[in-house]
């Protein structure tokens, strides 16, 4: 077994990593804790597998796998996928559930940052959905995505913006009124806008090549994308350019 450096001060919140815990064997419910995750994985594999220039035969690593929602839906895509969480009972639960789907996935308990020491340039795609705004320091999981993809991939990330409309729709309404996801899911503090999160990725070496939002239609109780705002929810895809090194 190859040993790999470890990481001084790990990016890890043990409040979140207990939090998901807690919430891991309700992971593949479709009308349980993670009813909006599955409700928007289609549009969010919609986006990777375009942006990502077609998930077949590429070697992937989803960054904050949780209970491999998104993990298992690209390996159904044709993808090697290997996915990462800090959860060790989320992990417990993909694997389990990988088993039953009779599909191959590497899942691993690291840190985006120690992974990387590893792996830097060994992937065709990185993915980090709904993970950044649960880290003390989401910059450094963006520079760890960075140093993962090979120079011309791809990189999708998705988070929710701090603005009050997120805040009101994202932890409001999802937890208190609709009860989407369990109370205490998210801090609205710990949003992200999409230029901080455009400035991350410039600064770990990276290209900006798409945005767009995750909307919600009350009228048809289902979740669109749009570019026309990226108000809420919203994923942006970057890429490595070939001729460029991430930052260290």
């Amino acid at each position: 077994m190859t040993m790999q450096a470890k990481a001084t001060n790990p990016n890890v919140d043990p409040a979140e990593i207990e939090k998901f815990n807690s919430m891991a064997t309700r992971w593949w419910d479709p009308d349980g804790d993670f009813r909006p995750l599955h409700q928007i994985n289609p549009l969010r594999l919609e986006f990777i597998d375009l942006y990502g220039l077609g998930l077949a035969g590429r070697k992937v690593v989803d960054v904050g796998c949780g209970g491999g929602l998104l993990t298992e839906a690209m390996a159904k895509a044709g993808a090697q996928v290997t996915g990462i969480d800090m959860s060790p009972d989320a992990l417990g639960v993909a694997r389990l559930h990988a088993l039953d789907s009779e599909l191959t996935i590497d899942y691993q308990q690291t840190t985006a940052e120690d992974f990387a020491m590893a792996h830097a340039g060994q992937f065709d795609v990185v993915t980090c959905m709904e993970m950044l705004e649960h880290v003390p320091d989401p910059a450094a999981v963006v520079r760890a995505c960075a140093t993962l993809v090979k120079p011309g991939g791809r990189l999708v990330f998705s988070t929710l913006n701090r603005t009050l409309k997120a805040k009101l729709l994202g932890v409001f309404v999802a937890e208190y009124v609709l009860r989407w996801v369990p109370k205490g899911t998210h801090d609205a503090e710990k949003f992200i806008r999409p230029s901080e999160l455009i400035r991350f990725a410039e600064d770990a070496g990276l290209k900006e090549i798409a945005a767009t939002g995750i909307h919600y239609n009350p009228l048809l109780s289902q979740f669109f994308l749009s570019d026309r705002n990226l108000d809420v929810n919203y994923i942006v895809a970057c890429e490595r350019p070939a001729a460029e090194q991430p930052s260290a």
